[in-house]
């Protein structure tokens, strides 16, 4: 039986305001030297920092350059006031629609807001 090593971080927190990135950031290391493919959905204030027009944060910097697939919500984007045209080039858009296909192919999802 092979084991499926993928998981899916919803991020919730904005990185302006706490260091909750920063202590996740040695977690998805760890997974990622073990193989495991991560995907995260950035919700809420998870949104803020990814705007190409403003300064991004060191750690979400470092999360950018990691090797895993990152989405924004496109409500959470909107309720900010960040355009989808402005977000860093490494993170998809995304609706509602498409966070259920993700949740419904994930085996393992971990919520960290």
């Amino acid at each position: 039986m092979t084991e499926n090593k993928k998981v899916l971080y919803l991020f919730g927190y904005s990185e302006m305001t706490g260091t909750h990135l920063e202590r996740l950031l040695p977690i998805l290391k760890a997974q990622i030297n073990k193989s495991s493919q991560i995907e995260m959905v950035l919700i809420h204030d998870g949104v803020i920092g990814i705007n190409k027009k403003g300064k991004i944060p060191k750690n979400m910097e470092e999360l950018l350059n990691m090797n895993i697939t990152i989405y924004a919500m496109i409500p959470d984007l909107q309720a900010r006031g960040i355009a989808q045209e402005q977000i860093h080039d490494k993170v998809k858009p995304i609706e509602y629609d498409d966070l259920i296909d993700i949740l419904d192919l994930t085996p393992k999802i971990i919520s960290w807001m």
